[in-house]
């Protein structure tokens, strides 16, 4: 038995856990988000991402209790969330600080909560215990935060949100502290225990590649608007706007004009240079201004000219990003236009075939290329 894929945004039948409805917020004259309407499901982890001022923090604190929104509803399970305050919602957050308290050991800041609700005493101890295994900090119990590192402050954050079992939990640049190695550790165990617990997370955040790691959907957010909400691999291959091509990862954007030619589109971008060519399911009209965004892995640098390829364009190797195991490579074409190729090391750096001012050739498939409408 193969394991079933989780897409409930597929499936008609699940009902959201979250529903955004309409959902506009205003600060005085400033719009923070602009009418947006979309959904989360159980025992999703899905992220918010976008540059700093898109709204995604608004969103949260919405979800979390601390600001209610201007038009629209959200919907919890079926139910409008907005008159019921944040303590009493079936949703906890994390913070970027963690919030700890200084004077309580790890194992009384995970059972702070829990007291609070007069849980017995049993009962309490339970559940401290099984958050304690659950983040691995058994050994730590007795501790001050200032007595374990960074990571585990994280992790014991996380334990006390978690404690409580909410339906939803929020996490708000969870991972702003920690070192890009920790950074990386953290984020596996993150999902890990996402997908132990069953509980459904959001994160919020501004790393793109975070998102892409931990998140089994990424809402892509410029000025209090959702651009793109899908699958990381959907957003990175199928981006429905230049601004989502470009927020994600390395791209290349040519401006061109479409012309239909067969089962595909010639882009003429430059004087006097043959066109381009690409297939998408999209019309375009004939001279219709297009982008094409190709992802510098998808483009081939060579010496000489390929044979048997449409899209090849000779240009000069004008910047190299050496990366340890990747080389990107700005190849300039006489037109001014920067095409960014990326290869894999194999080989040892006095190996390499090419430096910088070498002519070269570069070339990609019609399909390799995302053809997005100007």
């Amino acid at each position: 038995m193969g394991q079933t894929v989780f897409e409930p945004w597929n499936d008609p039948n699940v009902k959201p856990l979250i529903q955004f409805r309409n959902v506009t917020k205003r600060f005085g004259d400033f719009v923070a988000i602009d009418n947006q309407s979309f959904d989360i499901y159980a025992q999703e982890f899905f992220a918010l991402l976008g540059p700093s001022g898109c709204g995604k923090t608004t969103m949260m604190r919405m979800l979390a209790g601390f600001e209610a929104p201007t038009e629209g509803t959200i919907l919890l399970a079926g139910q409008d969330i907005a008159p019921i305050p944040p303590n009493k919602r079936a949703v906890n957050m994390m913070f970027q600080s963690y919030a700890l308290f200084p004077h309580l050991s790890v194992w009384e800041n995970i059972a702070f909560g829990l007291k609070r609700e007069r849980k017995p005493k049993d009962q309490i101890a339970e559940r401290v215990a099984q958050m304690l295994k659950l983040t691995r900090l058994e050994k730590f119990a007795k501790r001050k935060p200032h007595q374990i590192s960074g990571g585990q402050r994280q992790r014991v954050a996380l334990a006390r949100s978690l404690a409580r079992a909410p339906k939803l939990l929020l996490l708000d640049e969870p991972m702003g502290a920690l070192d890009a190695k920790l950074r990386q550790d953290t984020q596996f165990e993150l999902m890990d225990i996402q997908e132990k617990t069953g509980t459904t997370f959001v994160i919020v955040t501004h790393d793109q590649e975070e998102a892409m790691t931990v998140a089994s959907r990424v809402a892509v957010m410029d000025h209090g608007r959702i651009i793109q909400a899908d699958t990381p691999a959907r957003i990175y291959e199928i981006p429905n706007s230049v601004y989502v091509a470009d927020f994600i990862g390395e791209v290349t954007i040519i401006d061109g004009r479409a012309t239909r030619s067969g089962d595909g589109y010639d882009i003429a971008y430059a004087e006097g240079q043959p066109p381009l060519r690409a297939q998408t399911d999209k019309t375009f009209q004939n001279g219709q201004a297009c982008h094409l965004a190709i992802r510098p892995e998808k483009v081939a640098i060579t010496a000489e000219r390929p044979e048997g390829v449409v899209n090849a364009v000779q240009g000069k190797i004008l910047d190299i990003a050496y990366l340890g195991n990747l080389s990107t490579y700005h190849v300039e074409l006489p037109n001014g236009q920067v095409i960014k190729s990326q290869i894999v090391n194999t080989r040892r750096l006095s190996r390499r075939n090419f430096t910088w001012e070498d002519t070269v050739w570069l070339s990609w498939t019609e399909t390799a290329g995302v053809l997005l409408e100007g």
